[in-house]
């Protein structure tokens, strides 16, 4: 009787090879080679895009209306002042001869930024795509309605350091935007959130 019980209410112990249970946790989604990648941050680009278009677009319509024509405003002694200037060329006065090669320039950094979008889980990436795109279509915005003509016009420049060139909101958030861009490749840092290192 004894015997019987200990063989029906007694389980087997386990065997010495059986492998262990998949944890459910954190530890769990590494074991099967799954991370969680998170939101995507394309809203952060569109929204940080839209801001520094609107800025751009607004402060050139100011400058248009205010100040071109008009004396230059002293900001900081002759060290900074606004003066309205067109420009036919890229950033900072650059190659005015090659005003529709510019164009064509600024559309295709448009439709790059586009398509990366579609794996942007990153958010300082969503933030430097979002200001290289903003700054892109303020400018294209110039070359499209601008005079002299459609994929020609000339862009609205307005901040002059003393001993440097004329540019404009646009341009800034460009230069901050790539200035952003390299800095996260130093870093190894991704689009889609991955960190590598060489």
């Amino acid at each position: 009787m004894a015997e019987a019980e200990r063989v029906i209410g007694t389980p087997d112990p386990p065997e010495t090879g059986s492998e262990p249970e998949q944890s459910s946790g954190p530890a769990g989604h590494e074991s099967t080679g799954t991370r969680p990648r998170g939101k995507r941050r394309i809203a952060v680009l569109f929204v940080v895009s839209a801001f520094a278009y609107a800025l751009d677009l607004v402060s050139k319509m100011l400058v248009v209306a205010k100040l071109e024509h008009h004396a230059p405003i002293e900001i900081v002694g002759d060290w900074l002042r606004f003066e309205a200037i067109r420009n036919a060329g890229a950033a900072f006065g650059f190659g005015e001869a090659f005003t529709v090669i510019f164009t064509v320039i600024a559309a295709a950094v448009i439709v790059v930024i586009a398509r990366l979008a579609r794996k942007l889980y990153s958010l300082p990436w969503a933030i430097a795509l979002g200001l290289l795109l903003g700054g892109a279509l303020g400018n294209l915005t110039d070359r499209i309605f601008r005079t002299p003509g459609v994929f020609e016009g000339a862009v609205v420049d307005f901040i002059a350091p003393k001993h440097f060139a004329v540019f404009n909101l646009a341009d800034s958030a460009i230069v901050c935007g790539g200035i952003l861009i390299v800095l996260l490749s130093f870093r190894g840092l991704d689009p889609d959130g991955t960190v590598h290192k060489d």
